[in-house]
């Protein structure tokens, strides 16, 4: 929620800085607010290796440079209400790529979720405003939800790893190469004021929510963790309105209809079926209430804790979302 919320606050703090200065600043928050969390948070996961120093670099490429100057260049011309409306593409583009590379499975009701909120985007890009261009907007908005989509697919393998240094690395290359484009590319410094509040900005609806994200993908996987997250927009979206940005009318409001009904579908659905664990050794985040992990210890342990564990071979029935241990293939 925190995300989505961002939205109308980012248009304003940003109006007259350039996409990039912008996305700089809004990671520099980021990962300023995970360093300044570490001493304050216990380590949640397994410590990044240098094995993850690639997909690091491509998520934040993806998720922390091209699709935050794609969300700011398609803000000024879409307006903060059609915007946060527009970042509900981000569950429909992370679906479909948790589906391709993950095989996390797409039932009926999660296709018509998908179509719904399609529906809605195609509505949202014809909403228009005097002054603004968008469609040029919404494509601008959607190319950003494929690239954070990109990005999610990409961390999920990383969801197992201490949220706080994924965002903390994300966000610092990230905010390295858009800050180094926008002075190459001669944009405007920001006022004090501005820089401020989009750091600020930054910290809560990035660094804070993409550390929640992480640790959600951990227990639901991409796909359900993108449409759960896929309500903040709608916060946004509210705010926008209130705060006095209500282009667009009608189509507006059936775009709103469209992705809410979407989301809702998506996030509640239910999925349980007989299905086969194959024994394994891994090292991860784990209870020992989950049904899944029920391995012995040399001395007793409580609540969440990481260490390498077996996992014997198992057949059960149960519901379960496509988390670590449920990356089966269905028929």
């Amino acid at each position: 929620m925190a995300f989505g919320l961002t939205t109308p606050f980012v248009a304003r703090a940003g109006a007259g800085l350039g996409a990039l200065t912008t996305s700089a600043l809004l990671y520099a928050g980021a990962a300023l607010f995970s360093l300044a969390s570490r001493p304050l948070a216990a380590r949640s996961g397994r410590r990044l290796g240098r094995s993850d120093a690639g997909r690091l670099a491509l998520v934040a490429l993806c998720g922390a440079a091209i699709a935050p100057a794609l969300y700011v260049a398609g803000l000024g011309r879409s307006g903060p209400t059609t915007t946060s409306l527009l970042l509900n593409l981000e569950a429909v583009f992370t679906a479909l790529l948790a589906w391709l590379l993950y095989r996390e499975p797409l039932g009926p009701r999660v296709l018509l979720a998908l179509a719904l909120m399609v529906a809605g985007g195609a509505l949202a890009a014809a909403t228009g405003e005097a002054g603004r261009a968008p469609l040029l907007g919404a494509l601008a908005v959607a190319g950003a939800t494929a690239g954070w989509a990109l990005d999610n697919a990409l961390s999920r393998p990383l969801a197992e790893a201490d949220p706080g240094s994924v965002v903390l690395i994300k966000g610092a290359l990230g905010a390295a190469l858009t800050g180094a484009l926008a002075v190459l590319l001669g944009e405007a410094a920001p006022s004090g004021p501005a820089a401020a509040a989009l750091l600020a900005l930054g910290a809560s609806g990035y660094g804070l929510s993409l550390r929640l994200y992480l640790l959600a993908q951990r227990r639901i996987g991409a796909a359900r963790t993108g449409s759960v997250f896929a309500s903040g927009p709608f916060v946004g979206a509210g705010v926008a309105w209130l705060l006095g940005d209500r282009g667009g009318g009608a189509s507006t409001w059936l775009a709103g209809a469209a992705f809410l009904a979407g989301v809702v579908l998506h996030a509640t659905e239910r999925h349980g079926h007989l299905h086969g664990h194959e024994a394994l050794v891994h090292d991860h985040v784990h209870r020992h209430d989950d049904g899944h992990h029920d391995h012995p210890h040399g001395k007793p342990v409580a609540g969440a804790h990481a260490h390498p564990h077996r996992h014997e071979a198992l057949t059960h029935a149960h519901e379960h979302a496509p988390d670590l241990h449920h990356g089966h293939r269905h028929g």
